[in-house]
């Protein structure tokens, strides 16, 4: 096992030996003795370009070495057993076909199940079945509502475990595009980039991906080597925001009504605002109102699509979220440059520059998330510091020299506590390498 874990942890591997031996365990003692596959799929951490990837942007995130992992014996029927060494998820089955029922909303099954559903469709027949456990409780698995994409790696691993037991072997952007239309089965319309990230993420290394498809459907992608001698600093607020489907929602309608509205000034062929990329802000600004209404949106033609949770009464400020994408954007193409460069001051210039818009154009931040930016933007040896994720709590994410990592946690959980009266988790993360099978010697396997 430890050849096979050193190629995925590298440094890590050995404290992992423990945690996959242990996870072995659980699965014999639900299920009992027999063959045993696994599975693995890692979280993420977005470097720069946040909410940009449901506007066929450019994102640049980093695959963790903090993963989900799937143990699973194949069955011979079409149903899905899983159980999770975590008390807080009760177990669950189902028939994996084309019309799976979905569970209450929040029912973590709803991510298993939208994986078996989208490949049920896609293969045109049910699926031949599994007995899983999911193993995914720090410190080693991904920590979960805090913006590391925890509800995507479950749905990443799922679908790989699935398509290796059915006889399905497509590329990781055809996987991931699967992955993406199988979590609309949850409510949320998001984008790619956390599964495209899970699937073909590399150790040492950040993706940057263009969402915006060619004519052929295929994708734009680019591994970044990170700078050497920095670490990627991860803060969890400890702030968890339950209810924020809705308004995750609502900048989804915003940056659509402002697609739209441009549409109307430039030509037919804006579809997202990625299509006004290259357009001046001068030339934006003045067509886009500060804020409408849905309803008064509907009035004036604008159709803003199937977004789940919008009344006629809900106000969308539309300028300022066209802003932050429209900035983003930049930010993102100009932190690849910098990279490409060397230029380890000015890609934290750029996430310095992100947190500010995401805090104040696209009102994802909270006091908590500022505070924890403040305190990293303190620390010597701190190039930048940014929320990362959808925002409304959950984690920062800090670039810092390596030398620098033991003072970094000292003042950020002081100053923190301080401001805010909690207390938070920092842990350091390394880029690792996207999901996909742990094959194991025969002898490791029991």
């Amino acid at each position: 096992m430890s050849a096979v874990l050193q190629d995925i942890y590298g440094e890590e591997s050995n404290v992992q030996t423990g945690r996959y031996a242990a996870a072995l365990d659980a699965f014999t003692a639900t299920y009992g003795p027999g063959k045993v596959l696994i599975f693995r799929a890692p979280g993420r951490v977005n470097l720069i370009g946040e909410h940009t990837d449901y506007n066929h942007g450019f994102v640049l995130p980093v695959a963790l070495d903090k993963d989900v992992l799937l143990l699973a014996r194949p069955r011979s029927d079409s149903t899905v057993c899983l159980c999770n060494v975590e008390a807080d998820y009760p177990p669950l089955s189902f028939t994996a076909g084309p019309a799976i029922p979905s569970g209450p909303p929040g029912d973590w099954g709803n991510y298993a199940k939208g994986s078996a559903q989208e490949l049920a469709r896609q293969l045109g027949r049910d699926l031949r079945g599994l007995d899983g456990l999911v193993v995914s409780q720090p410190p080693y698995g991904v920590p979960r509502q805090v913006g590391l994409s925890s509800s995507s790696a479950l749905t990443v691993v799922v679908a790989v475990a699935l398509a290796r037991l059915n006889d399905w072997h497509p590329d990781g952007v055809a996987l991931a595009r699967l992955c993406s239309e199988a979590e609309w089965y949850v409510g949320t319309r998001g984008g790619i980039m956390d599964q495209f990230i899970a699937l073909l993420g590399r150790r040492d290394h950040a993706l940057f991906l263009d969402c915006r498809p060619n004519a052929g459907g295929q994708y734009r992608t680019e591994h970044i080597a990170l700078p050497q001698r920095y670490r990627i600093l991860i803060c969890d607020s400890g702030v968890r925001h339950q209810n924020v489907r809705g308004a995750f929602n609502q900048r989804v309608a915003a940056c659509r009504a402002s697609a739209k509205l441009l549409q109307a000034h430039f030509h037919d062929g804006i579809t997202h605002l990625r299509d006004v990329q290259d357009v001046p802000w001068r030339e934006l600004v003045t067509k886009l109102p500060e804020k409408r209404t849905v309803g008064e949106l509907v009035e004036g033609g604008i159709d803003l699509g199937d977004v789940p949770g919008l009344t006629p009464d809900t106000v969308l400020k539309i300028r300022a979220r066209c802003r932050h994408v429209w900035t983003e954007n930049r930010r993102v193409k100009a932190a690849v440059a910098a990279m490409h460069d060397g230029e380890v001051g000015t890609l934290g210039n750029l996430l310095n520059e992100a947190h500010a818009s995401a805090r104040d154009d696209y009102e994802v931040s909270c006091p908590e998330l500022d505070s924890l930016v403040r305190a990293a933007q303190e620390v010597d040896g701190v190039v930048g510091a940014r929320l990362t994720g959808a925002g409304w709590g959950g984690c920062i994410v800090a670039l810092v020299r390596d030398v620098a990592v033991p003072d970094f946690q000292t003042h950020v959980s002081r100053r923190y506590r301080a401001e805010t009266g909690r207390t938070t988790d920092i842990f350091a993360c390394r880029a690792g390498p996207g999901a996909g099978e742990c094959s194991l010697k025969k002898e490791e396997n029991r």
